[in-house]
């Protein structure tokens, strides 16, 4: 994941308060709020981390027949993982 936990944590209170201040959202629970945005950015900022994943598995599957024909891993990792994207509609 490109950010660490801990900021991760600084923008969901910073974005909630913001929110509440601007009178966008009300909570009586603002660190149940808080905890709840954290969980949304990780889950959306995993995304690609999953992908990149799914992207090794499945040249790992091919790598023999990448190997036979002189395919490039990189070249491969690109396109297999942008199909991916367009899969699961994610923007990366």
């Amino acid at each position: 994941m490109i950010f660490s936990r801990e900021y991760i944590g600084y923008l969901a209170r910073r974005t909630v308060k913001q929110l509440i201040d601007a009178k966008l959202i009300t909570t009586s629970d603002p660190k149940g709020t808080e905890s709840k945005v954290a969980a949304g950015l990780i889950d959306e900022l995993s995304l690609e981390d999953r992908i990149n994943e799914e992207v090794r598995v499945i040249l790992e599957a091919y790598s023999e027949e990448m190997r036979k024909s002189g395919a490039q891993y990189a070249e491969m990792f690109k396109k297999v993982k942008t199909e991916l994207a367009r899969k699961y509609k994610a923007v990366l």
